[in-house]
Parts: structure tokens; sequence; C-alpha cells
């Protein structure tokens, strides 16, 4: 197994420098690149006993990212049931327990009984329907008041500025791809549990 495309290194936290296999020759999942999980998790800053929920998970790298940096519980959704065995193995390096879930991101949505303090969307580039998946994370409840939405999308497309309660925080490019991060409208209640 060589050490470039068929692997990835997670970048930060307690298991930084692990790596995690990814399919070779499988266009469907389009690793992220290690700086810009980098960036994005500097971004969010500490994780330490915050929900974390990966959609589109592929590999797992982001969920191991979120894991290493302190996140629990985290869950994974991937419908790809080839790609299911790999995800489980990866994410079994983490600190804590990484729930898996093979199922459609749109149903597991609808179906979404918690929620989390930060969800990351990274669909396949050509899925067409990205605003309506942030919508319905919003809509859904599926994340916290004050909570942090985020998805990545090639950079040729257009987002909405906000989403039903869910507003524009940052935006930031990498290469021919951008990752926006939307707030979720109300403040995170620290009685609550996450």
């Amino acid at each position: 197994m060589s050490q470039g495309a068929s692997t990835l290194r997670i970048t930060g936290g307690v298991l930084k420098g692990r790596r995690i296999q990814v399919p070779q020759g499988d266009y469907e999942i389009r690793p992220a690149m290690d700086r810009m999980r980098e960036s994005i998790f500097s971004i969010v800053g500490p994780l330490d006993g915050l929900s974390f929920l990966d959609l589109f998970s592929g590999s797992g790298i982001i969920a191991l990212e979120a894991a290493s940096r302190g996140a629990s519980p985290v869950t994974c959704v991937e419908r790809d049931r080839g790609k299911l065995g790999l995800l489980i193995k990866n994410v079994s390096i983490a600190p804590e327990r990484v729930e898996c879930r093979c199922v459609p991101v749109e149903r597991f949505i609808l179906r979404c009984e918690r929620r989390y303090s930060v969800v990351f969307c990274d669909p396949p580039f050509p899925y067409a329907h990205k605003a309506d998946i942030v919508r319905s994370i919003a809509e859904r409840g599926v994340v916290e008041p004050g909570g942090l939405v985020m998805i990545h999308y090639p950079a040729e497309e257009s987002m909405p500025e906000s989403h039903a309660g869910l507003a524009l925080d940052d935006e930031r490019a990498y290469g021919r791809s951008t990752v926006r991060f939307y707030r979720m409208a109300g403040a995170i209640d620290p009685t609550t549990s996450v």
C-alpha cells in the first residue's frame, strides 16, 4: 500500500500522524486535503464535550479528526455498503466508539432524533441537492441552537447565505472547493447534554 492516494493522515489531536486507508481507484471518496482539514478544525476550535455528525463519511477521516480532538459522541453516515467495512475499520482507532450508520443521508436526517453540536457535510461533488441537505439539517433540528454546520462543495457552485435559522458564519476557499460555515440561531445551553 503506497503512502500516496491510498492513505490519509490525521492532522491533529491524540491521533495526530496516524494513517487510515482509502480505497484505491474509488472516485466517490474525495478525501479532503490535509491542509484543508487542519484549517477547518482550527476554525471550529476545541471540540471537547461536543457531539459531531459526519455526513457522506466515505473513509471516515473527518469523523476521526473530530474524535481525535475530543468530540464525543461522533456519528458517521455513509450509504454505500461497499465502503462500510473500511469505514468501520478506520474509525475503530478512535479514542471512543464512533457510531457508523449505513443509510442515505436524506433518510438519516429525516429520522434523526439527536441534536449535534457540529455537523460536517461532504456530499459527492456531482450531488445536486447540497442546499436542500443543509436546509433539511436546520429544519429537522439536527444541529443544536448555536451549533455549526459545514458543507464542502465545488467552488463554481453557489450556496445560499442562510437556511431556516442557519446564517453564514465563515467561508474558506481550498483550491477548487469551498467550505461554508453556518451557525444555527440561538445559544448552546450548557445545562443540556449534547
